[in-house]
């Protein structure tokens, strides 16, 4: 079940962040640029043995014996260095190989040979109650399936429950992607360094690394910084500072005017939550923009959310007229692909900002190029937030390129719309035109829940009629969305989600 990933960070003296993501290719990058400035690599390596070994004896002090399981590059190099400090230290360290000991190379030679202790091929490792395992086999650099009998092992392995300690990422999970090659440990506990990798945020990724430790090895951080790129985790220093404050000088206008298109009769119920969640985010007004047959059955139902009747394209340019009309939601509960298109088209060409969702996406299936040629623009003002399934049919291609990771596609999509994308799930990602991208991993397992996207789509609105730039307001919201469904507690409702709204942005915004 997909969970909160939970960091804890050691460091040497420096204040260290956990929002900084490296893919595999890029800390690759941090590490050779600190070789190059004069640290040497094996300095490296040692203090990650020695992080590693720490963290055992820290987590697992009941072990009867610690099993590093060690491959033949750097990380196998980190596990030497570990099963050396561990029988130091009085413990029972037993060490396996993976791959042939003549593939060693470099500091990885080096740590293997001052360790001093037998290693034995991995085959005949036999399993013992008190076990812990240290995988030291491949780490986040693993691009590709694991052998068929390696595999069979690490399924042996997690079969029989022992604790496992990974070394930087379980073996088995790609590190740039958080897919699976094949099979993977399942980790207690993940030690990785100087910064968090793809694959511990994404699925499946996120749910094989247990809590995860990030451990100063003493890179600069100037040097960590530099690759970072546009890649982060969601948390709120990245948004925080563009949320409103209220003002005394504030009125309902100057927080800004939402309009949200509803359903038929009888699929009213999706507006009315959406149009909530953005009141709830801080709009000053919002409105639901309702076809003539389905005003009876709102009216009920609406009272601090205005009502107003817009049954077709004309009435809708009518209500274009208004220049106070500027943030829209259209898609939940919709129903019309055929007048959602054209309330989409229009909305683009009145310059006025769309958060897209749910129908209104599915709309544009076949159709990408009209929705991007109407929304064109310096400043993204459109903003879809499809899931799984909405996204395979408005992006076919990009959905069937497997060799690309969540956040990829999610990217790739956002600069072919010129738009931000919001692709959903318990690992939310959310993309700019520009490359910017953030990894969410604050929802918990109840929030899958009927409703909850339709509060989404209301939450990003209602913050960007605030005047919050679009992707920091996507940004804000998932996060806001997961901490509300943590306050409302399991089972939730889609209604119970709405009431912590409130909550939930308070924790935030206070100073």
């Amino acid at each position: 079940m997909p969970k909160t990933q939970e960091f804890v960070v050691q460091t040497a003296g420096e204040i260290w962040t956990t929002d900084v993501v490296l893919a595999p290719k890029a800390m690759a990058e941090v590490d050779a640029a600190a070789i190059a400035s004069g640290i040497p690599g094996y300095d490296l390596m040692e203090r990650a043995g020695q992080a590693v070994a720490a963290t055992a004896l820290r987590s697992f002090p009941e072990a009867n014996r610690y099993i590093v399981l060690c491959g033949p590059g750097n990380n196998g190099g980190d596990g030497y260095v570990a099963a050396r400090e561990l029988a130091a230290c009085g413990a029972s360290a037993e060490l396996y190989h993976v791959e042939e000991l003549d593939r060693l190379s470099g500091d990885a030679r080096t740590a293997f040979e001052r360790c001093h202790l037998p290693a034995n091929p991995l085959p005949t490792y036999q399993m013992q109650p008190g076990d812990v395992i240290i995988d030291a086999i491949f780490g986040a650099g693993l691009s590709r399936d694991l052998p068929p009998e390696l595999a069979e092992r690490i399924n042996a392995i997690t079969a029989a429950g022992l604790p496992v300690l990974a070394v930087d990422l379980p073996s088995g999970i790609d590190g740039a992607t958080g897919e699976m090659r094949g099979a993977a440990f399942t980790a207690s506990k993940t030690v990785t360094f100087m910064a968090q990798k793809p694959g511990h945020l994404l699925l499946p990724g996120r749910d094989h690394c247990g809590s995860v430790e990030i451990v100063d090895i003493g890179i600069p951080r100037r040097m960590v910084e530099a690759a970072r790129g546009a890649l982060k985790r969601n948390h709120p220093g990245l948004w925080q500072a563009d949320l409103p404050r209220a003002n005394l000088a504030d009125h309902k206008y100057r927080r800004g005017h939402v309009s949200v298109f509803s359903g038929p009769f009888n699929g009213t119920g999706a507006c009315r939550l959406s149009a909530a969640a953005a009141a709830r985010s801080g709009a000053g007004i919002v409105a639901v923009a309702a076809r003539r047959s389905a005003v009876a059955a709102l009216v009920p139902h609406l009272t601090s959310i205005m009502l107003h009747s817009v049954d077709n394209e004309l009435d809708l340019a009518h209500y274009l007229d208004d220049p106070r009309h500027q943030t829209f939601v259209l898609g939940p509960g919709f129903g019309d692909f055929a007048q959602a298109r054209s309330f989409a088209l229009a909305i683009g060409h009145a310059q006025r900002t769309l958060v897209l969702d749910a129908d209104g996406i599915t709309a544009f299936k076949g159709k990408v190029d009209e929705l991007r040629d109407a929304f064109a623009d310096v400043t993204p003002r459109l903003v879809l937030t499809p899931h799984e399934g909405e996204f395979h049919r408005l992006f076919p291609e990009i959905a069937a390129e497997n060799a690309k990771g969540k956040v990829e596609k999610t990217r790739d999509a956002a600069g072919l719309l010129g738009a931000i994308v919001v692709y959903k799930g318990a690992d939310t990602v959310i993309a700019a035109p520009d490359g910017s991208a953030a990894i969410n991993d604050n929802a918990p397992p109840w929030l899958a829940t009927a409703g909850s996207g339709d509060v989404l789509a209301g939450m990003i609105a209602g913050l960007i009629a605030q005047r919050v730039p679009p992707f920091a307001a996507s940004c804000a919201a998932v996060y806001l969305h997961g901490e509300a469904a943590k306050l409302a507690g399991s089972p939730m409702t889609a209604e119970d989600l709405l009431e912590a709204i409130t909550a939930a942005m308070a924790s935030i915004t206070q100073d």
